[in-house]
């Protein structure tokens, strides 16, 4: 690995380009953080992607992505004197030791859970009103249910035992059924987003992202029915003239041929 001296050369370089590009492309020049702001998005879940299939040469591409993103903001943020890149490292390194203060305080703590609770009571005393201030609006729902359940834990509002949670599941999807039975369109949908939202907090007793794990799926169902629509063609096939009987045999196929070694 780079030593720190050629870990700040490159990062010097980064700065440099940036400069040079900010003054001379044409395109570069036009970017504002308005314009900038779906793209860095894009870039994130193509490095989210790149983690998720566990392809570390993908992760260092996109990582660097998103570190070009981060070098633009703050180069922007130069040019009208509000901040620079120094300012945005000199913050962030702000916030890592006030709330790491059994790292760089006298505070002790035994585990995981208790630093994350400190955390949590920390920003409430740097003036957030609510331990869920800091919980983008935008996230997608998933996302949003996953980071609400880990913040309130943090400060001790949460299930003692998985146990507990999984009978919580359990009393949703009655209700769910029950509301089912009545034909409510809306209290179903309501009941359905309980069920949702106590599976994801079940997950987080089990340590799974929930996010991470239906992605998996995601990836799993698409290449099991690109597979399927493969085999099918072979066969001169259109998938709209077969049985759902014949489609599962080619389906059946294709989670022993894409199963991947353990």
């Amino acid at each position: 690995m780079n030593s720190r001296a050629l870990q700040l050369k490159a990062f010097d370089r980064l700065l440099t380009i940036m400069d040079e590009l900010r003054e001379q492309c044409p395109w570069d020049k036009k970017q504002t953080m308005q314009t900038l702001r779906h793209l860095t998005i894009e870039e994130t879940y193509e490095l989210g992607d790149a983690i998720l299939e566990d392809d570390l040469v993908e992760v260092k591409k996109e990582l660097g992505d998103v570190l070009l993103h981060i070098v633009f903001y703050s180069k922007i943020g130069s040019e009208t004197n509000d901040f620079d890149i120094a300012d945005v490292c000199n913050s962030i390194c702000e916030k890592l030791i006030n709330r790491h203060p059994h790292i760089y305080g006298d505070v002790t703590v035994k585990d995981e859970e208790e630093v994350k609770r400190n955390w949590e009571n920390i920003k409430l005393k740097e003036g957030k009103k609510s331990v869920l201030e800091g919980v983008p609006k935008g996230l997608p729902a998933l996302v949003k249910a996953n980071r609400v359940q880990d913040k309130v834990a943090g400060v001790g509002f949460d299930w003692e035992k998985p146990e507990q949670v999984f009978e919580k599941v359990q009393e949703e999807l009655s209700e769910l059924q029950s509301e089912i039975k009545s034909g409510n369109a809306d209290k179903m949908e309501a009941e359905f987003g309980d069920v949702l939202f106590s599976l994801i907090n079940y997950a987080r007793f089990l340590n799974i992202n929930p996010e991470n794990a239906l992605e998996r799926t995601n990836k799993k169902f698409i290449g099991r029915f690109q597979y399927l629509e493969s085999k099918a063609k072979e066969a001169g096939k259109s998938l709209k003239d077969m049985t759902l009987g014949e489609m599962d045999v080619f389906w059946e196929e294709a989670k022993s041929a894409l199963e991947r070694p353990s």
